[in-house]
């Protein structure tokens, strides 16, 4: 059995009305219309010549259709793979611009789909759940967190938590940062919210690199969100700042979370190697696909750092395969789950329709493991969701 096709399905669904970045982001003036003017997302599909298919996503959060060309270019090293062996394809697809310096960005997403999408076929073919190809199924409940409680206005950040109360988690994370030099401010509503939740909720920050190179700014945020029983601190500061990250580690009792927006197993070996990080959190259709989580995530349980999968933006393709990936690691920590779009307006259908049956039954603070009868990620693709967001 040979791989015979490749294709891709770049989508992207525009929003009715302008929105402000819901999360930090640098000149947010400046970009935001165009980084949260849609929702996004890039399907591959990869057939065998025995007609069996596999899918996989690419995540992005611009250009999707820069993703389709660089796909379109790596196809004919796919076509006539071994759909047993993605490792080995893999390798072959790096290899065509690894001395060149692409080992990050849109190159490693588009990796990222093929591979993924050859690890749904291999399972496939061996009807077997992905899960059963990344160590088995070690729990059938994935302990989980409401994300996310953004920036508001105290009354609407205040509901919305009991919302995520009230549905039955017992974690939440809050988004922090859009005014980094204000940040008292934030501290403050932070207090608010926990006073509203109580002392038995599990509360974590992520300010989406909000403070960028400032680590010293980082920390003095750090030590006043450890006063209030911040459970970890996720992306401080600008990703690739190592020595940033190893910085705050060594000054702060909290947990620093990292690792949504690196790529391969070499950023996170430099990470580990460091001590620089204490939770990892990679997407497995940005950092290189199932083939570089699986080392990641066994580097990541030989310096005893817990593993909690980011989904973010990602399309409900990418949720399912993050579930698989939750059911097997011995050290996962816990699941991100997003509770809101970005824009009330219009929600989005690469969330929500993409997939023609849910994926995510959710029950008292847990998400429910994959299907056992289910082989490769378990899903199926709803065709007219791909026709009519494809944008090229």
């Amino acid at each position: 059995m040979k791989v015979s096709k490749v294709e891709v399905f770049p989508l992207f669904v525009p929003l009715s009305q302008s929105i402000e970045a819901p999360v930090s982001i640098p000149h947010a003036d400046k970009v935001q219309h165009i980084v949260f003017g849609g929702y996004r997302a890039t399907i591959v599909r990869v057939t065998t010549d025995e007609g069996l298919v596999g899918y996989g996503e690419c995540m992005t959060r611009f250009a999707p259709a820069a993703l389709k060309k660089i796909i379109e270019e790596i196809a004919p090293v796919v076509i006539g793979t071994d759909p047993l062996q993605p490792e080995h394809t893999w390798e072959i697809m790096y290899a065509t611009m690894m001395n060149r310096g692409h080992n990050r960005g849109f190159f490693i997403e588009a990796i990222s789909g093929i591979d993924v999408a050859l690890w749904d076929l291999r399972a496939r073919i061996y009807n077997q759940p992905l899960y059963m190809f990344l160590g088995g199924r070690q729990r059938d409940k994935i302990p989980s967190y409401a994300s996310s409680l953004r920036m508001r206005e105290k009354s609407i950040v205040l509901d919305t938590a009991q919302q995520f109360l009230d549905a039955g988690f017992r974690s939440i994370k809050i988004k922090l940062g859009k005014n980094p030099e204000g940040y008292i401010q934030d501290i403050r509503l932070v207090e608010e919210i926990r006073k509203k939740v109580g002392d038995d909720v599990v509360l974590t920050v992520d300010a989406n690199c909000a403070y960028h190179e400032d680590y010293k700014l980082a920390l003095r945020v750090g030590r006043e969100l450890e006063r209030l029983g911040i459970y970890w601190f996720e992306e401080p500061i600008s990703p690739d700042n190592m020595y940033g990250y190893k910085y705050l580690t060594d000054h702060l009792d909290m947990a620093i979370a990292w690792g949504e927006s690196s790529f391969t197993r070499f950023d996170f070996a430099n990470m580990f190697s460091e001590r620089a990080v204490d939770i990892v959190q990679p997407n497995p259709c940005r950092v290189g696909g199932l083939t570089e989580i699986a080392k990641i995530a066994h580097m990541s349980q030989a310096f005893h750092v817990p593993y909690a999968p980011h989904t973010g933006s990602c399309s409900a393709l990418c949720l399912a395969v993050s579930l698989h990936i939750a059911t097997a690691l011995p050290n996962l920590l816990t699941f991100e789950v997003m509770r809101s779009d970005w824009s009330k307006q219009d929600r989005n259908p690469l969330r929500h329709d993409l997939l023609t049956e849910p994926y995510d039954a959710f029950e008292n603070g847990f998400l429910h493991a994959p299907r056992a009868d289910r082989p490769g990620i378990g899903i199926d693709i709803n065709e007219e969701i791909l026709e009519r967001y494809s944008v090229c």
